[in-house]
């Protein structure tokens, strides 16, 4: 599990990006993460990754802290942000080659497993390329590639849809199916609802770095649409 305990988080010691945010999170949660720009979405998701730390609170990952035991949590975890920091010189393979060396994934299977992504990415054939030479879906691509690559027991993801055409964007609905029926837990933030409420089964929607709904999606929403929901919360 994933367990946020009171976390709390200012940048200028004055306003609170996050405000005593509790939240757990089961294995094979699909996760939805909503809230209005600046509501702190960002700044949990990098706190969780340890990116930034908190003032307050624990974030617990399978029994691990991320502040007592940092690199442990982050071998168990991959966090793509909404706009994803690769190194542009390298070509797609070389990026993705130096991530399986990061998180030590054998030799033997990362030939299969590139192979595999790169197909159900349509990727195959740029693999080869620089990445400063692709286009913003393709390194949207090759950064849930690396993201993958691990195979992640938490993986975390800001705006995963932005920039990815519709076959790409259901490639990645079908691989978050897979990963949740294997137990992974993945938690992610979009501004687009309507995807939330599809494919999210709990979410939670924060307003000025409070939590005001979590919980099953179906719970929550009732006979509204997430949309409505969410326009009468933050109000």
């Amino acid at each position: 599990m994933l367990i946020i305990q009171n976390a709390s988080k200012s940048y200028d010691k004055k306003k609170k990006a996050l405000s005593d945010v509790s939240l757990e999170l089961h294995p094979g949660d699909l996760f939805g993460f909503v809230g209005h720009n600046g509501a702190g979405k960002t700044t949990l998701l990098k706190a969780i990754a340890g990116i930034h730390q908190l003032d307050e609170g624990t974030i617990t990952f399978n029994g691990l802290s991320m502040k007592e035991d940092p690199l442990a949590f982050k071998k168990l975890l991959a966090y793509i942000p909404d706009h994803p920091d690769l190194y542009e010189s390298l070509t797609g393979q070389q990026f993705v080659h130096f991530l399986c060396d990061v998180y030590r994934v054998p030799l033997e299977i990362r030939k299969h497993k590139i192979d595999q992504l790169a197909s159900r990415f349509e990727m195959t054939q740029s693999l080869g390329q620089a990445i400063q030479t692709y286009s913003h879906g393709m390194k949207q691509k090759i950064a849930l590639i690396g993201a993958l690559i691990h195979e992640p027991k938490l993986l975390m993801l800001d705006e995963p849809f932005v920039g990815l055409d519709p076959k790409a964007s259901y490639t990645l609905k079908e691989i978050f199916q897979e990963l949740t029926k294997n137990g992974t837990i993945i938690f992610f933030s979009s501004h687009v609802l309507e995807v939330v409420e599809k494919i999210a089964n709990r979410l939670a929607i924060i307003k000025q770095g409070k939590i005001i709904a979590t919980g099953d999606t179906k719970t929550i929403l009732k006979d509204k649409n997430l949309e409505t929901l969410f326009l009468e919360r933050i109000d």
